[in-house]
């Protein structure tokens, strides 16, 4: 059965489920864990901006990843809490496009930010007496800005792709919000050219920054083992344990989707994959930088103890 070509003005959002009771349940669910989600990213930057022990490279870092976290969070949970409790799943043509555009430039610019974070690892290991000239505030804030750069100026180009495709008879999106699986899915013919673009972001957002991660940690591996003392390469491998966790289940899940862009996704099971990256990583991110962390949890001490005098 041929699909007729019209023009669409909106999308339906399918979600996870059409149990209403089940419906509520996952309310309840995402609704924590949008909370936890705020707290703790919004907890960290406080802690991160007001404590002077933590103004160095690595903090700057955490505190811009737990920023863009936040945001990355709030283009979703928002929506997916929506599509829990309201009888309208619809979503307008421009608040989808709005959606995936801000979605793919935020995981883009984590990608870039996530080996930015790398790099500042090997700088103070590989030699940590120049760490501080090494990694200076002017070029940390320039390297917060090429991530973001980087990786909208990439959002423009999938997004500007994806929305001039031929959107055929059917509106419904089989997932919780606008990404690439369900639109292709929905669009008359996907051509050759969009297939070639989704290969060529995905090389240089994904592909790219992991080479450089996986390039970082073997010159970091290598200054590790030059250290004699095993307690002195114990502890500098500690101080990378947080961003390799991070790094694997960020990019474990990113790549597991995006390797293979085509339109035979079982997008059930991307479905549960995209809800780990989009909406469980940024809840457990707070938890990777914070639970090991011993000045973060002093500070955090402190805080917690100066907010009870007050009161």
């Amino acid at each position: 059965m041929e699909r007729s070509n019209h023009t669409v003005t909106e999308f339906i959002l399918v979600g996870f489920t059409t149990d209403p009771v089940m419906q509520l349940v996952l309310f309840v669910v995402f609704l924590g864990v949008y909370s936890v989600t705020v707290v703790g990213n919004a907890t960290l930057i406080v802690l991160i901006c007001n404590d002077s022990r933590l103004h160095t490279p690595m903090y700057f870092f955490t505190g811009n990843l737990s920023f863009l976290n936040l945001w990355y969070s709030s283009v979703h949970t928002p929506k997916i809490l929506m599509t829990c409790i309201s009888e309208d799943k619809s979503i307008s043509f421009v608040g989808c496009v709005c959606q995936f555009f801000f979605s793919a430039g935020l995981a883009y610019s984590e990608c870039y930010l996530l080996a930015t974070m790398a790099y500042d690892r090997y700088a103070a290991i590989s030699n940590p007496l120049l760490y501080g000239q090494a990694m200076s505030r002017r070029l940390c804030i320039c390297l917060v800005i090429y991530s973001y750069t980087g990786g909208f100026v990439n959002a423009i180009i999938l997004t500007s792709n994806t929305f001039t495709l031929d959107f055929c008879g059917d509106n419904v999106i089989d997932d919780f919000f606008c990404d690439v699986p369900p639109l292709v899915k929905l669009a008359c013919d996907v051509k050759e050219n969009y297939q070639a673009v989704l290969y060529l972001l995905l090389g240089s957002n994904v592909i790219t920054p992991t080479v450089l991660i996986l390039a970082s940690y073997l010159f970091i591996i290598a200054a590790i083992l030059r250290i004699r003392c095993t307690p002195g390469r114990r502890k500098n491998f500690s101080t990378c344990s947080s961003h390799l966790v991070s790094v694997t289940l960020y990019y474990g899940s990113i790549l597991y989707i995006y390797s293979c862009p085509s339109s035979n996704y079982s997008l059930e099971r991307d479905k549960m994959v995209s809800t780990f990256y989009t909406v469980l990583f940024p809840m457990l991110n707070p938890m990777i930088y914070s639970l090991r962390n011993k000045d973060v949890k002093e500070t955090l001490k402190k805080l917690v103890w100066l907010t009870q005098s007050e009161v």
